[in-house]
């Protein structure tokens, strides 16, 4: 039985906003990429200002926000497309950025390491997510 023509607007304009999720996802991850590379070069030229950047609650509301979108988005797509790849792989992503706070922050950036792995892994797994939703 064919779609009707509402059925096909409404259809397109929520995969255009799931894929929206995931993107918005994606550019958050970059923007956390971001914040760790700057720190560690501002913590090298200037402690005042690398300090202001390590900040622990700094580091737990973007893991707050990040948990957020990836819930909302990731789990989203389990019941859209039916995949829980995206999802597994992205909770991996969660789960090191989470292990990655309670590292301290040292010289030797094993805490930034940890957090860039995770930041990409929870990338990955938005990426698998938008894939699988198109």
């Amino acid at each position: 039985m064919p779609l009707s023509m509402t059925a096909l607007v409404s259809s397109s304009a929520y995969r255009w906003i799931e894929q929206r999720f995931d993107n918005m996802a994606i550019g958050l991850s970059g923007l956390c990429v971001v914040h760790c590379i700057a720190s560690s070069i501002f913590l090298a030229l200037a402690a005042s200002a690398g300090g202001l950047l390590l900040n622990p609650l700094f580091h737990e509301i973007g893991l707050t926000i990040a948990i957020g979108f990836g819930v909302i988005a990731l789990g989203r797509g389990i019941f859209t497309h039916g995949y829980m790849m995206p999802a597994v792989v992205g909770s991996a992503g969660l789960g090191m950025m989470a292990g990655a706070i309670s590292l301290p922050h040292d010289v030797n950036g094993l805490e930034t390491v940890w957090t860039l792995i995770g930041v990409a892994t929870l990338a990955l797994g938005h990426d698998l997510n938008r894939r699988a939703a198109a």
